[in-house]
């Protein structure tokens, strides 16, 4: 599949399946379990998979259309395909590569959804530097450690863990191993009832003396912090922002339609032809939405043809992602008034998604502190 087929698939099956079926599982909190085998059907969920393993080996500019296409129709689905993309990232990334070999072609063929488990209560935001340790018993090695806030928790098929490698002296040596969601001692806790995307089970998960091998670890003893920052950080930081780009995209649109069809009767006018400040308000929604647009093209250049200033790129791309996101929503929200809170128009739910992901590590303060770290010079971390 190339970039343009990819990105045609993703606006079809948005329109037909992802779109219809947002509001139901958003109220539900069910999770969207027929959209992400849609996702598998046409391909799209082994969009990253290098050629080799069936995938269509598509990068970041690819990648980031089919993101904000699928958040513009459900922000929960583009969180679970996120999730999942940075999974697959991780395996393909593997010096043990050739192990997963069988997954990623599960993965290309639709039919194997992977996702992350990097966050701890222990460590909360501070994602790459979990608390729980790995301990070694002969061939096979032991995990045991509380994940938060797993996207896809009990629904995908795999899991990306990070913990403490059994001899780290640093919370950065860490390692990452794939798991099996019906390994045993693996558990799903509560399920998911939160604000914001309510639709990709996002909850506890809990790993109690899991047994691995060295087939199943994905980096090199030590090595996790590594794969966290070169392979997960950039793209999962665009993806968020491309998340927030569909939220943007999709507020404004729907404020468009209430303001042209929405009427004072006594006036004969609509709210956009009556009202000079809600017109002005849409106008700045749509500067912001494009301003963050061409944020996210630039990042992806960025990406494509790496610099001195990629990883700050990547670091801004979310905060600006962010708060792009929660501006253009709450300016919806205000613009459309009655119309909004009454939930028809998907306004508040693209306000709550919006918030949602503004709180996802590594969150806007924390990469403000990072940005600003990198524009004096001074270590990360």
């Amino acid at each position: 599949m190339d970039e343009a087929t990819a990105i045609k698939t993703a606006q079809d099956l948005a329109e037909r399946v992802i779109a219809p079926a947002a509001g139901k599982h958003d109220r539900e909190g069910s999770f969207p379990r027929e959209v992400i085998t849609e996702l598998g059907k046409a391909g799209l969920l082994g969009l990253t998979v290098p050629a080799a393993y069936g995938g269509s080996g598509l990068g970041p500019r690819a990648f980031a259309a089919v993101m904000s296409t699928i958040a513009e129709a459900d922000g929960s689905a583009a969180m679970i395909y996120l999730m999942h993309v940075m999974g697959t990232a991780c395996i393909a990334a593997s010096p043990n590569v050739a192990s997963q070999a069988s997954t990623l072609k599960a993965i290309a063929a639709g039919t194997h959804l992977t996702t992350l488990a990097f966050s701890e209560k222990g460590s909360r935001s501070h994602f790459w530097a979990p608390v729980s340790r790995a301990t070694k018993h002969g061939a096979k090695t032991q995990l045991n450690a509380m994940k938060s806030w797993v996207t896809s928790a009990g629904e995908a098929n795999s899991y990306v863990v990070t913990t403490l490698s059994s001899e780290g002296k640093t919370p950065t040596d860490t390692t990452l191993y794939l798991v099996d969601r019906k390994a045993a001692g693996v558990k799903t806790l509560s399920p998911w009832d939160g604000l914001g995307l309510r639709a990709n089970a996002s909850s506890p998960v809990t790993l109690e003396g899991v047994e691995v091998s060295d087939a199943e670890r994905l980096t090199d003893e030590g090595a996790g912090f590594k794969t966290k920052l070169e392979v997960v950080l950039p793209m999962f930081n665009l993806g968020q922002a491309c998340v927030g780009l569909g939220l943007c995209r999709a507020a404004t649109k729907a404020t468009t339609t209430h303001l042209k069809t929405a009427t004072f009767e006594h006036l004969g006018q609509s709210l956009g032809e009556a009202l000079p400040n809600l017109r002005a308000q849409l106008a700045q929604m749509q500067i912001t939405t494009d301003q963050l647009a061409a944020f996210i093209d630039d990042t992806v250049g960025h990406f494509e043809k790496p610099g001195p200033a990629t990883m700050l790129r990547a670091l801004q791309v979310k905060a600006a992602g962010g708060e792009a996101a929660i501006d253009v929503t709450s300016l919806a929200m205000r613009t459309c008034g009655g119309a909004a809170f009454s939930k028809h128009t998907g306004i508040e739910r693209f306000f709550r998604d919006a918030h949602a992901g503004a709180v996802m590590a590594p969150t806007g303060d924390v990469l403000r502190e990072f940005i600003g770290k990198a524009l004096l010079g001074i270590p990360l971390f």
